[in-house]
């Protein structure tokens, strides 16, 4: 079929049907030629592309300055930061090269792809946050619990790179230079060898199978075969021209760093450590467990052996040159993650209170007394979060409907912040009464917007309704709108075009507010009097 001849047909199409393709995934497939861009263009990219090549092109720093960068933010791991800031180096390097020279991209190229192991919590994803905020080359992130062996049934592998190009904005020449960054890579072992169950995870060891064809060289189609909307342009494609062009990326160039917190290999290997310790490698054994301060850090002594037994492919090691194992975290190391990181949860709490106008200070001895519980969450850094958020929970609740616009945080206040909360109230109740009638005042000024009658609440009408909201513990702004719902529709009987701006002025008082319908109703009647 010619591209006239599909032209024709499309535009024999009802226009209901064409303006329905038009709004819909497939709308490319009708648009005039005019209106498409080349894909010769979106190959190449556009101004954000000529601007990252050449920002790569000008990159210049060496890995202690990345490993500085990386000292603002993450606490400890000093040898994973070292790993990954020489990986950077290099790939930065090697993409400048390939960019000044197109034809170093066929020149074979040993990419030196991670695998970072280490508990929960200690900074392996914060880490990769940090050096994707400082880097230029294309970057993407996912877990890898969430592919599937075929795609269809979760994602597909090849997605990573189809993920990049999306991230280089369609360059598919920025795209092969790019990092892809895989999370929970320990989650897709062989059920066998990691639970010590008699099945076999066929989909895990499917996935790592795929994975490390990426992780070599291998093309990928930019389109997925599970992508009807990509599968539909092909056929249309190949009825335009007779032929189907098959657009492809190669992952040759593309760093793959992988990480998982592998919870039983610390363990497996600390058994082989030790039964080492008799016979000839006793001395050797002995020197590599003689500063191990706890279990996880018998990860710094995994060799491809362990991590086989723990259920990955030897292929999918293989693939995996570099290792470097994350240290847990002390209740120091907390302490210091508080007060020291530029991305540390209590600046975030700060600013989740700055947002009321609110601002806390907190005492060294709170900061060492959050330190210590996280610790025993026996979750890393995330276990910092846990306790803030038992501690601060009732503030955040509480403090931004009253007057209290700052606090302190002591140890006090880490044990029984309950307590704390109540007495901080109790202080402040006199100013609440202030904050009450500005709460008051607030709804008048809405209701006279929405509705145009200006209402006038007198003390006594001030005092019922701060009476009531501290009774039901409810907000004013709730209170009055509750109480008022329908008052605009009986004021709507009082008031007449000749009236002027006065006669839409109503003064509320303690009565009106204890039963406002009443209140109307009187009003009413006593109208009906005057012009009778």
């Amino acid at each position: 079929m010619s591209e006239k001849t599909t032209q024709d047909s499309s535009d024999q199409l009802p226009k209901e049907i064409r303006d329905l393709l038009k709004s819909s995934p497939f709308k490319t497939f009708f648009v005039p030629k005019s209106e498409k861009s080349s894909e010769e263009e979106s190959d190449k990219g556009g101004e954000g592309h000529e601007e990252t090549l050449k920002r790569i092109q000008g990159f210049n720093l060496k890995p202690r300055e990345i490993r500085d960068y990386l000292d603002r933010f993450v606490i400890q791991q000093a040898e994973a930061k070292k790993v990954l800031s020489v990986a950077i180096c290099d790939h930065y390097n090697h993409v400048r090269q390939c960019i000044e020279n197109p034809s170093l991209r066929e020149v074979d190229y040993a990419k030196q792809n991670i695998l970072l192991l280490g508990p929960t919590g200690v900074g392996k994803t914060y880490l990769m946050r940090c050096i994707a905020r400082l880097i230029g080359v294309p970057f993407v992130k996912a877990d890898a619990t969430k592919f599937s062996e075929t795609g269809y049934v979760g994602g597909d592998v090849e997605d990573l790179v189809r993920d990049l190009v999306k991230a280089a904005d369609g360059d598919v020449e920025l795209a092969q230079y790019g990092i892809v960054y895989i999370d929970e890579i320990d989650k897709i072992a062989s059920a066998s060898a990691a639970t010590g169950g008699g099945g076999r995870d066929v989909s895990g060891r499917g996935v790592q199978i795929n994975l490390l064809k990426l992780m070599e060289e291998t093309d990928v189609n930019l389109h997925s075969q599970t992508d009807l909307a990509a599968q539909m342009q092909a056929m249309m494609e190949m009825q335009r021209t007779g032929r189907s062009k098959k657009r492809t990326i190669n992952t040759r160039h593309i760093l793959f760093i992988v990480s998982g917190a592998f919870d039983r290999l610390s363990e497996q290997i600390k058994r082989r450590v030790q039964s080492g310790s008799i016979g000839f490698a006793a001395g050797a054994a002995a020197a590599k467990a003689a500063d191990v301060r706890n279990d996880s850090d018998f990860l710094r002594l995994a060799q491809s052996r362990d991590i086989i037994d723990y259920g990955m492919e030897p292929e999918f090691v293989g693939r995996l040159p570099v290792r470097v194992a994350c240290q847990a975290l002390t209740a120091g190391d907390l302490e210091k993650i508080l007060v020291t990181s530029e991305g540390s949860i209590l600046s975030q709490y700060r600013a989740d209170f700055a947002g009321y106008g609110i601002d806390f200070e907190i005492t060294q001895p709170a900061v060492r007394e959050i330190a210590a519980q996280a610790f025993c969450e026996n979750t890393g850094a995330r276990g910092l979060m846990t306790v803030l958020e038992r501690v601060f929970r009732n503030f955040k609740f509480e403090l931004p409907s009253t007057a209290v616009k700052t606090f302190r945080v002591d140890e006090e206040t880490i044990a029984e912040p309950e307590k704390v909360l109540r007495a901080l109230l109790k202080d402040n109740a006199q100013k609440q009464q202030e904050v009450l009638r500005a709460d008051v005042e607030a709804f008048a000024q809405r209701f006279n917007q929405e509705f145009g009658f200006e209402l006038a609440f007198d003390d006594g009408a001030l005092d019922a309704l701060i009476e009531r909201s501290l009774a039901a513990d409810k907000t004013i702004r709730a209170l009055c709108e509750e109480k008022f719902r329908n008052f605009h529709h009986g004021l709507k009987l009082l008031v007449n075009d000749e009236g002027g701006e006065d006669a839409r002025k109503f003064v509320i008082t303690r009565e009106v507010v204890e039963n406002p319908d009443k209140a109307i109703s009187r009003w009413v009647v006593e109208r009906f009097k005057k012009t009778g």
